[in-house]
């Protein structure tokens, strides 16, 4: 019997992940940057999604619908939800299109004035 039940359960829920995948809805960056900026997202998360106080944004490894979950109910109190009256889940997904686009920040060895320092202080 939990042979069967196992047997439905998983292509059940594989395919409750692709039909939710499916729908996902696509954003439109431009607006979501608009959009981040009118809604104070970067006083949090900076101008670049990973630089302030809130929960870093960049790289976004989130997926739309988990970013839209997230924003509803981030379940901190150092965040507000923003229900759907708020912004619809095409603006989140906008918003979340938009810190997609954002570069990732470079690794120390990449960074000329860290290696700069680093040979400065073994001397």
């Amino acid at each position: 019997m939990k042979k069967l039940v196992f047997a439905f359960l998983v292509p059940a829920v594989a395919m409750g992940v692709l039909v939710v995948s499916a729908f996902a809805q696509q954003g439109d960056a431009s607006r979501g940057k608009k959009m981040f900026v009118d809604y104070s997202c970067y006083a949090c998360h900076g101008f670049s999604g990973q630089n302030g106080p809130g929960k870093r944004l960049v790289p976004m490894k989130m997926a739309t619908v988990v970013f839209t979950a997230y924003v509803r109910s981030p379940g901190t109190n150092q965040m507000p939800s923003y229900s759907a009256k708020v912004l619809s889940d095409q603006q989140l997904a906008d918003i979340w299109a938009y810190v997609k686009t954002l570069p990732d920040s470079p690794e120390a060895k990449d960074i000329p004035l860290v290696q700069q320092l680093k040979a400065e202080a073994g001397k």
